[in-house]
């Protein structure tokens, strides 16, 4: 097998410096896994290229994506580019024959996630999937080794949330992120839905319905270049309530949490799993550890589980140590390629059809919100693409969401 993965990097900001970061510490990660090395970087930004320049395998810069797309060298890339790109960048990617890593939230809207779609139903040999690093803390992966253990028993509610304070400030200029254009209509929904999705989706916890409260706190905020206000178009916090169901039939209150004005928070990440036989609950705010609940006759406590460096692939960190963001950036890069190439993925990226399902999600919150009306989401389809390329090894990760299958273990199902 060949050791490195040659990949391309399509947006050389903040999250394309991460991707490159994790790159060169791939000596952390034990076992072999292949090494996604980037020998191109494209951006319309001299400053972000330059930065690239610094890289010792990248050597091809570029200004337009397309040219980089005809190298034949570049055999996958990672793809961080404002949403309303994401159709057409995206669809260039897997249309020129390269596998795809594209941020959230996969397309600006429904309609662009469906064309993404329709590109890799022209090309089902590109390997694609989305980000989201948080459900590879080992915190996290331990209460996905409870869930498919059957540990929770009937469930009771799930609760997943994002908070940021970054919007906090007032007096910060205003982005690419409070326009319509730019952005798109679900706002904060669409740039931190994935991560609170991405776990519960996985576990086969699904929303039914939805019910929205949407705000849209700030109004204006001024443009750095020229001083002038500029409406905020865009939804700074979202609340989603939904009715859940899982593949055991247990139906059961899910709430969501999108939050860019969240007091107090930094980015703030939380899942939580409430059952009748066991309840846990994480966040980023006590990253090391995972709380849970002992039952003690009829009453429960709740108790803390140190976890530290126990990860998902195992690292040369000593597993006494904090698990932080840049650790569970490069645990979702190992994952991403160990699926391409067909090795052993116990809990893989986000899947296309999950992403669809995202969208379907937060479509349906808008119009809850604006008729002030409960919605019912269309039933979850099998997911056309939770397989590696054709020529890819068979070893398979198991999908518990789409079988209901508890294993842990690869390829079980």
């Amino acid at each position: 097998m060949k050791e490195t993965i040659d990949f391309g990097v399509i947006g050389c900001g903040l999250m394309g410096r991460e991707f490159a970061s994790a790159s060169l510490r791939w000596l952390h990660l034990k076992g072999g896994i292949p090494r996604p090395r980037i020998i191109a970087a494209c951006d319309t930004v001299e400053e972000n290229l330059n930065w690239f320049r610094q890289d010792p395998d990248t050597r091809y810069f570029y200004r337009d994506h397309r040219e980089m797309l005809e190298s034949p060298e570049v055999e996958a890339v990672y793809c961080a580019v404002p949403h309303f790109l994401h159709a057409k960048v995206y669809g260039d990617v897997i249309r020129a024959g390269k596998h795809l890593l594209g941020e959230k939230p996969f397309g600006m809207d429904q309609a662009a996630c469906l064309e993404i779609e329709q590109a890799m139903a022209e090309n089902p040999d590109a390997f694609v999937r989305c980000t989201s690093e948080f459900p590879y803390y080992p915190a996290v992966q331990q209460m996905v080794s409870w869930y498919r253990e059957g540990r929770f028993g009937k469930i009771i509610e799930v609760r997943s949330a994002v908070k940021h304070s970054s919007d906090m400030d007032i007096n910060k200029p205003i982005n690419w992120k409070r326009t319509v254009a730019a952005n798109g209509a679900y706002g904060c929904m669409g740039d931190l839905g994935i991560h609170a999705l991405h776990l519960p989706f996985r576990l086969g916890l699904m929303p039914r319905t939805v019910s929205a409260v949407l705000a849209n706190l700030v109004r204006a905020r001024r443009d750095a270049a020229t001083g002038e206000w500029k409406p905020c178009e865009t939804w700074d916090n979202a609340l989603l309530l939904c009715e859940g169901e899982n593949p055991a039939g247990d139906r059961f209150p899910m709430a969501f949490e999108m939050k860019r004005m969240a007091p107090g928070c930094a980015n703030t990440v939380e899942y939580e799993i409430y059952g009748m036989e066991m309840s846990a609950r994480f966040s980023t705010d006590d990253p090391n550890a995972l709380r849970y609940t002992v039952s003690h006759g009829q009453e429960q406590a709740w108790a803390r589980l140190p976890v530290g460096q126990k990860t998902l692939y195992p690292v040369i960190t000593g597993g006494i140590f904090e698990f932080g963001f840049s650790d569970s950036l490069l645990q979702m890069l190992a994952a991403y390629v160990s699926e391409l190439r067909g090795l052993p993925c116990p809990f893989g990226c986000l899947t296309p059809r999950e992403a669809r399902k995202s969208h379907e999600l937060l479509t349906a919150a808008l119009t809850a919100y604006e008729t002030g009306r409960a919605v019912t989401l269309p039933p979850t389809e099998p997911d056309r693409w939770n397989a590696a390329p054709p020529d890819a090894e068979s070893t398979r990760s198991c999908e518990a969401s789409a079988s209901g299958c508890r294993s842990a273990v690869p390829g079980s199902c």
